[in-house]
């Protein structure tokens, strides 16, 4: 009898565990489009910036056409003598909008406010004037408005200013206010005021030694009440302006050749000291951005220049002169790690910072495995090779070692 062979299938294979397995298999589907990098923060800047241009533009094409009567569904809420000022507020809506963009950019919280509050008149500005040119930057406007909401945790920078930066500003505004109530106060003394805009305005071309002529003091006080408005004007908006301007270019010079100033070296307390830039300093600062202040003190100007978008000082100097390192206030600090590309320089830098302060907890990486000891015998409390963590995890891995991959690296450091 013959028998006639049967055919099985085998069963299906388990799920591998293999290292490969685990190294490459996605446990999560890869979405094919990432949204939130179209919803994020960068997005409500571009909107706010774009929102600016397009009102801009409307605003011009309402000035090109002369008088504009208001036709929309909200028209009759504008009193009658404000409707030739609608193209002005366009535009100063439009420049309102470049600021807060500007804000945005930097993540402030006051400029996200900014946003709220501009956002609304570009979107019921065409429901005013019923021009089709409004309809455009109203919708972009829309979604820029959207994208403000829904990103408010991103706009988290508060604006802090100084003492002194409070009180010029203070003094500036204080300034206008005397100069436009007294001149509403003294108007019958006057030529050419009669209302308070009259007094803004006479207060305004005064303040800015531009003198039209079209409003002008008829009695000895009024006089001596203008003088006074020009030098305190005058005085308020040099010392307001120049208290702002000043250190912020001197912040945004000191980031592109990554140089503290005097005034940022004097805060430093409990900070972390990164002498030197190697292809550790990125993960460094991503494990300690979080948890310390951290200082990058590097004599390489590009480097220093790559580092201006992290939340991270940074200091042009060399790491192994002792000098900078009195400078970024290595007696205050929690802790120096000295970690380039170079074992060499490694070492000088380890000296520099010994002598600087001696109690200072060092922490060093060795290029080399070779030079370990010599690290610690210049004067590193800890070195670390990254060499051999990096094998030693390779070789664990690969063989699924249920073992900790830092357990021998812990105990090669306590011994």
């Amino acid at each position: 009898m013959r028998t006639i062979p049967t055919v099985t299938t085998d069963a299906p294979r388990p799920p591998s565990d293999t290292a490969l397995d685990e190294l490459f298999h996605q446990s999560e589907p890869v979405p094919l489009v990432y949204w939130r990098a179209f919803s994020g923060v960068k997005t409500a800047v571009l909107l706010a910036g774009g929102t600016a241009v397009l009102t801009f533009v409307a605003g011009l094409s309402q000035f090109s056409r002369g008088s504009v009567m208001p036709t929309g569904p909200l028209a009759g809420v504008v009193p009658p003598a404000t409707v030739d000022v609608l193209p002005l507020a366009s535009v100063l809506v439009a420049f309102l909008l470049t600021g807060v963009a500007v804000g945005l950019r930097g993540q402030y919280r006051l400029a996200w406010y900014g946003a709220l509050g501009c956002f609304p008149l570009v979107i019921a500005l065409p429901l005013v004037t019923g021009a089709a040119s409004d309809a455009v930057p109203a919708l972009v406007g829309a979604v820029g408005l959207g994208s403000a909401v829904a990103n408010r945790a991103g706009f988290d920078q508060a604006v802090e200013l100084t003492p002194f930066q409070t009180t010029a500003l203070l003094a500036f505004v204080a300034v206008q206010v005397y100069g436009t109530v007294g001149t509403y106060a003294m108007r019958e003394n006057f030529v050419g005021v009669e209302s308070l805009t009259d007094a803004f305005y006479y207060i305004v071309v005064t303040g800015t030694t531009v003198g039209y002529g079209d409003a002008t003091p008829t009695t000895q006080v009024t006089k001596l009440f203008t003088l006074s408005v020009i030098v305190l004007g005058t005085g308020a908006f040099t010392v307001a302006t120049g208290s702002l301007l000043i250190p912020a270019l001197e912040s945004r010079i000191s980031s592109a050749f990554g140089t503290m100033t005097a005034s940022e070296l004097t805060l430093l307390e409990d900070h972390v000291l990164v002498l030197g830039h190697g292809e550790l300093t990125e993960p460094l600062l991503d494990e300690l951005a979080t948890t310390a202040d951290v200082v990058v003190v590097t004599p390489d100007a590009d480097a220093a220049a790559a580092l201006d978008d992290r939340a991270v000082n940074v200091l042009t100097a060399d790491p192994t002169d002792e000098k900078p390192l009195l400078d970024a206030r290595i007696d205050a600090a929690r802790g120096v790690v000295v970690a380039t590309d170079d074992d060499a320089r490694d070492a000088l830098a380890v000296v520099a910072a010994r002598q600087a302060n001696p109690d200072v907890r060092i922490v060093a990486a060795a290029t080399d495995q070779r030079h370990v000891d010599k690290l610690e015998a210049v004067g590193a409390d800890a070195v670390i090779s990254p060499a051999v963590i990096g094998g030693r995890l390779l070789g664990q891995s690969v063989l699924e070692a249920d073992a900790d991959p830092f357990a021998d690296v812990a105990d090669d450091d306590a011994d």
